[in-house]
């Protein structure tokens, strides 16, 4: 194996050990979670600070189309000008 495959093989067990971690998220040291938002009592925890809205990851429509319909007039869908 030459040089480059070395570093290369070695690049690629680093960047796959930092993979792993699956503690508790924690903020760095000195610095506090954000604060509560309005009207709430406590503050969110590192987890829901991460986990997606519904608005972010909205839920897919899986609506199929049971039949052939005709399209309703567009009043709006106009020729371009010209």
């Amino acid at each position: 194996m030459n040089n480059f495959g070395k570093i290369a093989a070695l690049a690629a067990m680093v960047i796959l050990s930092a993979c792993g971690n699956r503690g508790t998220l924690e903020p760095p040291k000195g610095q506090s979670l954000p604060p509560a938002v309005y009207g709430e009592a406590e503050k969110p925890s590192g987890e829901e600070l991460i986990t997606p809205s519904t608005q972010a990851q909205p839920e897919r429509s899986d609506e199929l189309l049971r039949r052939s319909e005709k399209r309703q007039d567009d009043k709006f869908d106009l020729p371009p000008p010209g």
